[in-house]
């Protein structure tokens, strides 16, 4: 078993009734040291690519530990999560008052396929090992398309076993993404010996 599934199988057990409480909480104390590099790694480059006052969604956030290190690096921005999971995002609420947050970061109940944010209001939207959850690509494509600003960042980072060829597809197949350059670039974080990661980047057109 490869370096990628075998991180899969330590952060995501096998189970077949998604993320109840126990199971989010028990996410959360695996994420905070087998992930921490990669939401370090991912924080620096969304901040990176960030502009003034941005505003970042992070999809499938999980615990919401990323906007955790988005929050330290860069003050001036507003930070939502979603993620489709109530248990979940019950202990990322939790995760952020504990680290008093909770006026900073913003989560909301959603799935990648049916957004509750308006047309091009995001100027980054980052995912960190959610794709692989997505069970409909064209459908979570069509939903990043909308939300994204003229001239905004879409960075999503998986496991390279990911389906990350199907994502370049279906995102290469809305107008605002195929008129500029979607790629997949390895992702090394951490202290992994390898590079068990990947991340699919676009921008899309300015108005």
């Amino acid at each position: 078993m490869s370096l990628a599934k075998r991180l899969h199988a330590v952060v995501h057990p096998a189970h077949a009734n998604g993320f109840d409480g126990r199971r989010s909480l028990s996410y959360d104390r695996m994420s905070r040291w087998a992930l921490r590099g990669l939401y370090r790694r991912v924080a620096a480059e969304v901040a990176a690519v960030a502009p003034e006052s941005a505003t970042i969604l992070d999809i499938g956030t999980g615990p919401g530990r990323l906007l955790h290190e988005l929050a330290d690096r860069r003050p001036d921005v507003t930070l939502t999560g979603v993620d489709p999971s109530p248990h979940m995002i019950q202990v990322a609420e939790r995760a952020a008052a504990s680290r008093s947050l909770d006026n900073r970061v913003r989560f909301q109940i959603a799935d990648v396929a049916n957004l509750p944010h308006p047309d091009g209001s995001v100027d980054v939207v980052v995912s960190t090992l959610s794709l692989h959850h997505w069970p409909d690509l064209p459908a979570a494509a069509t939903q990043l398309a909308r939300v994204v600003r003229p001239g905004g960042h879409l960075m999503i980072y998986d496991f390279r076993f990911a389906p990350l060829g199907a994502a370049l597809v279906a995102l290469r197949s809305q107008d605002v993404f195929a008129a500029t350059e979607v790629t997949r670039t390895p992702v090394r974080a951490g202290w992994y010996p390898v590079t068990p990661f990947a991340r699919v980047s676009a921008s899309s057109a300015q108005a």
